[in-house]
């Protein structure tokens, strides 16, 4: 029981990790997915470290495919990073799966909105924030917490 707190614990952190700059959020989160697939050595663990490994090559060949542009230039905090990221989990907690794409705008758009006050100057700095890095965040985000929605699934269903 102890091991499956602690793995939650490395998937979280993974996952937090994403949105603070030099953590290695996807690696920490593959790492989690690879130990428990070597502790459990079931059928249903190596498909999922497979399937968690095609994903992860495949956030990183859309991040590569996605233009480079600097967030400070955006306007972005660090406190945007947070706001962005509790809505990704809130939206992906409240809409399985895909609630994380538009929970992780709403929050760009909360914290802009407490931020400049407005509502036009808060969509227009979301769209900003989102065009400079946004999305290539939006991206990874998006892989490790299928991933860790995954291993959560398989550790309830399974009951180990």
């Amino acid at each position: 029981m102890w091991q499956q707190v602690l793995l939650g614990c490395v998937f979280a952190f993974g996952c937090a990790g994403v949105l603070v700059p030099g953590v290695p959020g996807r690696w920490l989160v593959w790492a989690a997915m690879l130990w428990w697939s070597l502790h459990e050595r079931t059928g249903l663990a190596w498909t999922l470290l497979v399937c968690s490994t095609a994903v992860l090559l495949l956030v990183q060949v859309a991040i590569w495919l996605m233009p480079t542009r600097r967030i400070h230039d955006s306007g972005a905090t660090g406190r945007t990073a947070v706001w962005a990221g509790a809505g990704a989990v809130a939206g992906f907690v409240l809409v399985p799966v895909i609630g994380a794409i538009p929970g992780f705008m709403a929050g760009v758009y909360v914290c802009e909105r407490r931020r400049l006050g407005g509502h036009g100057q808060a969509v227009a700095a979301t769209r900003q924030v989102m065009r400079a890095a946004g999305a290539s965040v939006l991206v990874e985000l998006f892989g490790c917490l299928l991933i860790t929605g995954a291993w959560l699934g398989a550790v309830i269903a399974g009951g180990s």
